[in-house]
């Protein structure tokens, strides 16, 4: 029996809640990273809820049960290669989980090729790898996505980490 797995959905512009929804109701596990952003209209302030990748949702599926999750209103694809789903590793959806439910402001981040590897070693992330990204007076944690070439960044002290 195949054991189901993270795949990376490309969803319609927009549609990245509307796809969460159905694969949820489809009893199908799905993840989608959303940060809270400040939006201000002529008479107010409100929280927002957007999602971290943009036209990106993860699923755990097994692969033959992929028709479900393709035929979901607003889903475009199943990233891959030659037409066969590639995984993505545990990991990253583990780090971008835990990324998302820290208290750390969080802010979508472009991929980078890996330029210094790290694991924090304390603090609410403690264990969780990526890369760090030094910047004048601080330091970003970058935590990557490889297969959608997307990453999320999130403001750390350089003395939490450790290289590895």
């Amino acid at each position: 029996m195949e054991e189901p797995r993270w795949y990376a959905l490309r969803t319609r512009s927009r549609h990245e809640k509307r796809v969460r929804a159905h694969v949820d109701h489809q009893g199908i596990e799905v993840f989608l990273p959303l940060i809270g952003r400040r939006r201000r209209w002529k008479d107010r302030t409100v929280q927002v809820q957007f999602p971290l990748f943009p036209g990106y949702c993860f699923a755990r599926f097994a692969w033959r049960d992929r028709l479900r999750v393709l035929t979901a209103p607003g889903v475009v694809e199943v990233l891959g290669v030659g037409g066969r789903g590639v995984p993505v590793a545990e990991a990253e959806i583990e780090g971008v989980r835990r990324l998302i439910t820290s208290t750390l402001p969080v802010d979508p981040y472009p991929f980078l090729e890996p330029e210094m590897a790290v694991e924090v070693r304390r603090g609410p992330l403690q264990g969780l790898r990526g890369f760090l990204i030094r910047k004048a007076s601080g330091a970003r944690l970058v935590i990557a996505v490889s297969l959608i070439r997307q990453g999320a960044s999130v403001e750390i002290d350089a003395d939490d980490v450790i290289p590895v």
